[in-house]
């Protein structure tokens, strides 16, 4: 048996691979070795097969578990038992037992295959866009550029030159999947794949649009506008449905996923629809009362702080804080008040700070005189 390639290796990826990593790779290298695309040339036929028996493995994820696991024995009963009947000395089928297994599993040992020329859902493609926290909390309307696949306005997704059809497979008679029996040393055995001559595709394009190169698509460079919603959330995703990548043979588009990145405030924190921040006051405040200038998103307010308010107080601003997601009503603003101490005073200043001090008794500080009684 001659010496394999690992399929990671035929198709330039690394083991890992996502499926649309996969996916890539083949439809690249099935376009390059195509036969339609290198006439006569026996090295690319062969290049050709190579490819799509390693996406026939990879693409399954049962069959790329066992290959990650076993390697070519994993997925080839074939591969290293040699040719003839075996220890069994051959002559039992087992193409009536893969009917069997076909009844319960659809198609064979290596399951049914979906039809090729069924229609089918264009990819998702996820973006992200980035706002402030005014945004999130309002709302607002942002552009997005991305890349996807759409039909090609030349062949209208065909793959076929202008004026041309593709031709009906005749290995496969348009399924995508041929029956192959291989000599294993329990006997002979019967499976479903690709077939080899059309790729799967179950068509066969002789002159394929000039345009997209036979693959009906083409990658366009497109600005989205999109609504952000108010109240929306750092990390929350929008779905625009039809948005995606084309479908295939008449299939809906995928959706554009748009995940939005919220920047932070310099002063404002958000917990749900929630708002806190942190009021700096002074030392005469505190002790006196004030009216307050409090900024919200909304813009200031005004708040009253009565005589003797403590650093760390928290009041509430009802229905400051941001709109309900898709719903009604707001959250609250949340301030904690921290009393800010002067750092530079001069001689008379503290003189006459101390002056005060002394007229003050230890009823004023009951906090403090509770601390230094315990032990």
């Amino acid at each position: 048996m001659a010496e394999k390639r690992d399929y990671y290796e035929v198709l330039g990826i690394q083991k890992g691979a996502s499926e649309d990593e996969i996916k890539k790779a083949y439809k690249k290298l099935a376009r390059k070795y195509h036969p339609d695309m290198n006439p006569g040339d026996k090295e690319a036929e062969e290049k050709f097969k190579e490819v799509n028996e390693a996406n026939e493995v990879l693409s399954d994820p049962e069959k790329k578990a066992r290959y990650d696991q076993f390697g070519f024995a994993g997925v080839d009963p074939n591969y290293g038992a040699g040719a003839g009947g075996g220890a069994y000395g051959g002559g039992f089928d087992f193409g009536d037992l893969g009917d069997i297994f076909g009844s319960f599993f659809g198609g064979g040992f290596g399951g049914q295959r979906r039809n090729p020329n069924a229609p089918q859902r264009g990819e998702s493609i996820r973006a992200s866009v980035s706002i402030s926290f005014t945004e999130a909390a309002f709302g607002c309307e942002k552009s997005v550029t991305i890349e996807r696949s759409e039909q090609c306005p030349t062949c209208k997704g065909s793959g076929c030159a202008p004026g041309t059809t593709p031709e009906i497979c005749p290995d496969c008679h348009g399924s995508g999947t041929v029956q192959t029996r291989r000599q294993t040393p329990m006997g002979v055995f019967a499976s479903n794949g690709p077939c080899r001559k059309c790729g799967g595709t179950g068509r066969l394009i002789h002159q394929p649009c000039s345009d997209c190169r036979g693959s009906g698509a083409v990658r366009k460079r497109r600005t989205i506008k999109v609504n952000i919603p108010a109240g929306i959330d750092h990390g929350q995703t929008i779905s625009l449905r039809g948005q995606g990548g084309a479908g295939k043979n008449g299939g809906p588009a995928g959706d554009l996923l748009i995940t939005v990145m919220v920047q932070p405030h310099e002063i404002f924190r958000r917990d749900g629809v929630d708002v806190f921040c942190e009021a700096p006051i002074t030392f005469t405040q505190a002790v006196l009362g004030a009216e307050l200038e409090i900024p919200t998103i909304d813009g200031k307010v005004k708040y009253s702080i009565p005589e003797g308010t403590q650093t760390g107080t928290v009041f509430r601003l009802k229905g400051k804080g941001v709109p309900v997601l898709n719903g009604r009503g707001r959250g609250d603003q949340y301030v904690t008040v921290v009393i800010e101490t002067p750092r530079s005073l001069n001689k008379e200043q503290k003189e006459a700070l101390r002056r005060f001090s002394e007229t003050l008794g230890e009823n004023n500080y009951e906090k403090r005189k509770s601390f230094f009684k315990k032990k």
